[in-house]
C-alpha cells in the first residue's frame, strides 16, 4: 500500500507480511541502516500527543493505531509490518483500506494456541481533568466494545456507538469509519508541525466556528486543495457526507480498538469508554497490559494464587533453584514486570544461622538479608525473560550496602527491589528490605550486578 503519512507527511510505502507463531505484530524500518523493528506494545510508546507513535532504539513509527486497529479487527495474532518511511500511509482516514488488503492476502491459521488477556475483575481508569472513564468488565468468553463521545459542539453532539461481534461487525460497520478534527483545531496542529499529509480526503474538518472567506482560501492553501471549500450547511467542511451518522464515536472506538492492541494479546472482556482519546487510551492499556503480563507468569508458573500473594512457595520453587536452607524468599505480594518486585520472608527461630550467629542474642546475618533481596530480584529478573527455567543468575558487584537496623526472630522482612538496568546479560537491581511492611524500619538497602548465564 502506498501514500502520505497524516502528519509527518511523507510518501511511505507499506507491506504486511506473514511472520511465525508467537511473533506478535512488529513494524519493520526497511529504510533505516540493519531494517530495525519495534514491537507495536504499550512498551515501546513514546508519543500520544495526536496519535500513538512507537520506537525503538530511535527507531519510530507515527500513528499507528488504524494499521494496529485493522490487525485486531481481522484478528491476526502475528504479522511484520514493512515502511519505507516513519509513519503509515493514511489513505483515506479510515481502516478499510488496509483491511481490505490483509483480507486479499488472506489469513492463515497457525497450530499454536491463542493467547488471550481475559478479563476476571473489573478494572478502571479515570481522569477528573478530562472527565475520562474506561473500564473492563469481565465477560466470558467474549469481547464487545462501547464507545460514547460527547466534545459540546453542536454539529457533533453527543454520540455513542458498539461493537458486539468483532468478526461479524468490524470490517463494514467500523473500519470505514474516518479520523475527523474541528475547524478551530487546524492552525494549532499545523503550528504542531502535525498533519501535513491531511487534506479533506483523509479526514473530517467539523466546523465549530465561522470562517471568512479570506480564511477559507488561507485554509485551502495551508491544507494543499486547489478546489474552492465552504463552510457548509451540514456542519461538516465542505459538505461532505458522513458514511454513518454517528461516523465520528465509530472512529473512536477504531481508535481505541488500535490502542488497546498493544496490550500484546485479544481482550476477552468487555470495554466501556466515555470520551476516550490517545493519552487515556495508553494510560488504561497499560493498566491492562500489566495485567496480562501477571496473568502469564501466573500461567507459566500455574501458580495457585492466594489472597494477596502473587506466587506461592510452590511457584518460587518453580523458578528459584536454590533449596533450604538457603532458600530466602517465601511469598511474591507485587511484580510489575521488568521494573519492580515486592518479596517477603518471615524470619523464624528455627532459622539455622541463628544458632551460630550471636546465638545469646539472636540476630539475623548481614550477607543473609543481602542474600535474600538479591533473591527476590532474581525472581523479577528472570520474568523479564522468555524462558526464564533455562537460565542462571550469578552476583558480579554488591554496592552500597547498608544496614540500618538489626533483624530478630518474629520479623517480617519485606523486600521491595527494582530493575535499573539490563543489558547484554548484564542487570543491575536495587532496593531495600524493610521490617514488617514497605516504609516500615528500614533494615538494608544496597545495589547488585548480576550476569545472567545459561543453566
Amino acid at each position: 500500500m502506498s501514500g502520505v503519512g497524516l502528519h509527518t507527511g511523507n510518501k511511505s510505502n507499506m507491506t504486511f507480511k506473514p511472520a511465525p507463531e508467537n511473533y506478535g505484530v512488529k513494524f519493520k524500518r526497511t529504510d533505516l541502516p540493519d531494517s530495525p523493528e519495534i514491537p507495536a506494545d504499550i512498551d515501546h510508546v513514546i508519543d500520544i500527543s495526536r496519535g500513538t507513535t512507537i520506537a525503538k532504539n530511535g527507531a519510530e513509527v507515527h500513528t499507528v493505531e488504524h494499521v494496529l486497529a485493522s490487525i485486531m479487527g481481522c484478528e491476526i495474532d502475528n504479522i511484520i509490518i514493512e515502511l519505507d518511511s516513519n509513519e503509515p500511509p493514511i489513505m483515506d482516514g479510515s481502516a478499510k483500506d488496509y483491511v481490505a488488503t490483509l483480507k486479499k492476502a488472506g489469513i492463515v491459521e497457525q497450530d499454536a494456541k491463542r493467547d488471550y488477556l481475559v478479563i476476571e475483575d473489573t478494572v478502571h481508569y479515570h481522569d477528573d481533568k478530562t472527565n475520562v472513564d474506561i473500564v473492563a468488565l469481565p465477560l466470558k468468553d467474549d469481547f464487545r466494545i462501547s464507545v460514547m463521545i460527547d466534545y459540546n459542539n453542536p454539529a457533533l453532539g453527543v454520540q455513542h456507538t458498539g461493537l458486539f461481534n468483532l468478526h461479524k461487525e468490524f470490517e463494514k460497520e467500523f473500519a470505514p469509519s474516518r479520523t475527523f478534527c474541528f475547524l478551530s483545531e487546524i492552525e494549532y496542529l499545523q503550528k504542531q508541525n502535525l498533519i501535513k499529509g491531511g487534506d479533506l480526503n483523509n479526514a473530517i474538518v467539523i466546523v465549530d466556528k465561522d470562517a471568512s472567506k479570506e480564511e477559507l482560501e488561507n485554509l485551502k492553501k495551508s491544507i494543499g486543495i486547489e478546489e474552492s471549500i465552504i463552510l457548509g450547511s451540514n456542519g461538516i467542511l465542505d459538505n461532505r457526507e458522513l458514511r454513518f451518522r454517528n461516523e465520528p464515536a465509530r472512529h473512536k472506538l477504531l481508535d481505541l480498538i488500535g490502542d488497546l492492541a498493544l496490550i500484546g494479546a485479544p481482550v476477552k472482556g468487555q470495554i466501556l469508554a466515555a470520551r476516550p482519546g490517545h493519552k487515556s487510551n495508553v494510560e488504561f492499556t497499560k493498566m491492562l497490559r500489566k495485567l496480562y503480563l501477571q496473568k502469564k507468569i501466573e500461567k507459566k508458573f500455574q501458580v495457585l494464587k492466594s489472597e494477596n500473594c502473587v506466587f506461592d512457595i510452590e511457584a518460587i520453587l518453580e523458578i528459584m533453584p536454590h533449596r533450604y536452607p538457603f532458600l530466602m524468599v517465601d511469598k511474591i505480594i507485587d511484580i510489575d514486570v521488568n521494573k519492580r518486585i515486592v518479596g517477603i520472608k518471615n524470619v523464624t527461630y528455627n532459622e539455622p544461622f541463628f544458632n551460630g550467629h550471636f546465638p545469646n542474642r539472636r540476630i539475623m546475618p548481614g550477607v543473609m538479608i543481602v542474600e535474600a533481596m538479591a533473591q527476590c530480584g532474581f525472581i523479577l529478573l528472570l520474568n523479564s525473560l522468555d524462558d526464564p527455567k533455562t537460565k542462571m543468575a550469578y552476583f558480579a558487584s554488591i554496592e552500597k550496602v547498608k544496614f540500618r537496623k538489626p533483624v530478630v526472630p518474629g520479623d517480617q522482612l519485606v523486600f521491595e527491589m527494582f530493575l535499573v538496568s539490563f543489558k547484554s546479560g548484564i542487570c543491575k537491581i536495587a532496593g531495600k528490605a524493610y521490617k514488617d511492611y514497605i516504609g516500615g524500619e528500614l533494615a538494608c538497602e544496597g545495589e547488585f550486578m548480576a550476569a545472567v548465564v545459561d543453566k
